[in-house]
Parts: C-alpha cells; structure tokens; sequence
C-alpha cells in the first residue's frame, strides 16, 4: 500500500485560516484545545465525587448551571472533531501507523519520558498562559493581541535556544 504525499502546507495554512474564520462566525470563538480537557477531567472527577468538585473552587463552574453538562461544552465537540478529522485524514492517506520517532542516538524509553514531561509541561503552561498555542497564536493572533503575538516568539524562542541542547539526540 502506497503512502499518498503529504499536504502543501501553504494550502493547509489556507484551510486553517478558513476553519478559523468559520469558527468565528459560526459559534462567536476562535480555536482552542486545551480547555477540553479541564472538561473531560472535571466531569470525571464529579462522576467520583459529586459534592467535592460542586464546592471546588476551580472545577465548581462547570456544574454551576445544572442543566448544561460539562461535557456539552463547545470546546470539549471541538477537540473530539479534531480527533476525528485527525483520524479520517491519516487513515485516508494510508499513513496510520505505531512508531516512536526518534534520533539515531536516542532512547526509546527516555524518548517516551520526555516526550510525556514535555506535554505535561506543555499543559502546565497551556494553563498559566490562559490558553494552547492553537488559542493563543491562532485565535489572538488573528486578533492581533499583542499577548498572543509575543506568547509565539517566546515560544519559538524559547525552542530554539532549547534545540541546542537536544541537537545530539537528532543527529
């Protein structure tokens, strides 16, 4: 089976900016991922203990309103669209398959430990930043706040001075 190539990613920059724009004139938002999953983890968390999270000071929100689920939320239907168009493309493409990328120099199971240390910190930040880098540079930029613009040139920033210090494992 032949693996098709990949997308011009000029036309898929395009495509993206067109989901954008039809997020913002279909729901009023932008795009955003990382608050699904306070979602997804507050609804879980109340499914184990009902009282504690209504009382719970972060998560309490959520279920201020008893007649709108957590779940029923528009980011949480976001992110499981992402999944799911995420899924029909790679699968459509012939390119799913199980694999750990990696450098010829690197550890498969230090791989997996930095690979999970990253996306936990990734979150964390996602977090303090008040949003993901999809909501940050996408949404505020196309709002041109000036938060999201230097949220971006920090972050790339920030992985260029780090790439020096991972160089090894990649080449």
């Amino acid at each position: 089976m032949e693996q098709r190539p990949y997308w011009n990613p000029y036309k898929a920059g395009f495509l993206l900016g067109l989901v954008l724009l039809a997020s913002f004139v279909l729901t009023g938002r932008g795009l955003g991922a990382s608050g699904s999953f306070k979602h997804v983890v507050a609804a879980g968390l109340h499914a184990a203990s009902p009282t504690w999270t209504e009382e719970n000071v972060s998560v309490g929100r959520f279920f201020a309103d008893p007649a709108r689920a957590s779940m029923d939320d528009w980011i949480v239907w976001l992110t499981a669209g992402t999944l799911l168009g995420g899924g029909i493309a790679v699968l459509t493409a012939r390119r799913f398959r199980a694999e750990t990328v990696m450098g010829p120099r690197a550890d498969r199971r230090w791989r997996w430990v930095l690979a999970g240390a990253g996306g936990a910190l990734a979150g964390f930040g996602a977090q303090l930043a008040r949003g993901c880098t999809s909501g940050q540079a996408l949404t505020g930029g196309a709002q041109l706040a000036l938060g999201s613009w230097l949220f971006m040139l920090c972050v790339f920033g920030g992985a260029y001075a780090l790439a020096w210090f991972v160089r090894r494992q990649w080449i």
